[in-house]
């Protein structure tokens, strides 16, 4: 299906060249003088290279047909990641490619949406917020309770993150899958 440049965004498969590509970043620049352009950055899939497009934003792209499933989270090996699907409990494998930076915050059980083009698995979307263990950190400072800066600690899952002052090694928190920050404290 063909659609203007400016209305790619991130996550949109899109098809150039008989190779199909996951969208990283979509930017649409408007300069002071000169046509306004749409500025892509996206990965192929397969291989995992990294290429940078520039369109008029009127330029008609091609976007790749896709079904979104829900899939749960089973196991990783050798191979790749293994997800199963909730509606007809068909197990697919999914590679370390596609998984890319997401794979810190696969859980087990964990439903996402895996896209799949003509059978296969394309792209994976995590839940927007995931429930952590904050397993090292700098001891609580008794008192600082109002500073806006944020201490280093290092996750159950290995990511580093910022965190408030107040929280302690062996809390739980909240944080977005997306680029790992904190965002609360878990209610659990």
């Amino acid at each position: 299906m063909k659609v203007i440049a400016s209305s790619i965004r991130k996550g949109n498969i899109i098809e150039q060249d008989g190779r199909l590509y996951v969208v990283l970043s979509a930017e649409n620049i408007h300069p002071g003088k000169g046509t306004p352009v749409s500025q892509i950055e996206m990965r192929r899939i397969g291989d995992g290279v990294k290429v940078s497009e520039r369109y008029k934003t009127t330029d008609q792209v091609e976007k790749a047909t896709v079904e979104d499933h829900n899939y749960n989270y089973l196991y990783e090996d050798a191979d790749g990641f293994h997800f199963m699907n909730n509606d007809n409990y068909d197990q697919v494998q999914v590679s370390k490619e596609i998984v890319g930076s997401s794979s810190p915050y696969l859980q087990e059980n964990m439903t996402v949406k895996l896209s799949m083009h003509e059978g296969n698995p394309v792209a994976i979307q995590l839940p927007q917020r995931v429930t952590l263990e904050v397993v090292e950190t700098e001891p609580v400072t008794k008192g600082q309770t109002a500073s806006s800066s944020y201490k280093p600690a290092i996750l159950s899952n290995g990511v580093r993150t910022g965190v408030p002052p107040h929280v302690a090694a062996g809390t739980r928190i909240v944080v977005m899958t997306e680029d790992g920050s904190y965002v609360e404290r878990a209610k659990d």
